[in-house]
């Protein structure tokens, strides 16, 4: 008798321990938030220009003929409208945006205040994270080996008022 309570016992805590121990914690946890697609990221701050580099990866100045005009903040809204200003927050240009699927290639096209289209600019995407946003910019479009890389990164700078 002394021999099947002592089986009996074993039997019970082996049961309860595969209980206790097959319990999964990942099952008590949040799920894993959603990635977000390229247009998401765009939208999820506002970016400001601080830094460029050439085909050759040395940094050029922002005032820069080559680049000055590719320099500020920018605002761009989950509604594909955005806005742009200079670093002194003058109005520079404001319209629809959309990226890719793939977060290869931005499109902004710019507008008059009375809706009409400026202009539409196409450029690639070399990185685009929460923490960097970076496109490709092509002086002669028929040469692809001189560009310059437009280096954007989160800013907490408020949209002015136009």
């Amino acid at each position: 008798m002394k021999h099947v309570k002592k089986v009996t016992a074993v039997l019970l805590l082996a049961i309860c321990s595969a209980f206790f121990f097959s319990c999964n914690k990942d099952n008590d946890s949040e799920p894993e938030p959603k990635p977000l697609t390229p247009a998401e990221i765009l939208a999820s701050t506002p970016w400001e220009t601080t830094s460029a580099k050439n085909n050759k990866g040395e940094n050029v100045a922002l005032s820069d003929a080559n680049v000055a005009n590719f320099v500020g903040f920018a605002y761009f809204r989950a509604d594909g409208t955005f806005t742009m200003f200079n670093l002194d927050d003058s109005p520079k240009m404001q319209g629809e945006w959309s990226v890719s699927a793939d977060g290869k290639t931005r499109t902004i096209i710019a507008k008059n205040d009375a809706g009409v289209v400026l202009f539409t600019r196409v450029v690639d995407i070399t990185v685009l994270t929460k923490q960097e946003f970076t496109y490709r910019i092509y002086p002669n479009a028929s040469d692809k080996t001189v560009y310059f890389d437009i280096i954007h990164t989160p800013t907490t700078h408020p949209a002015p008022k136009k």
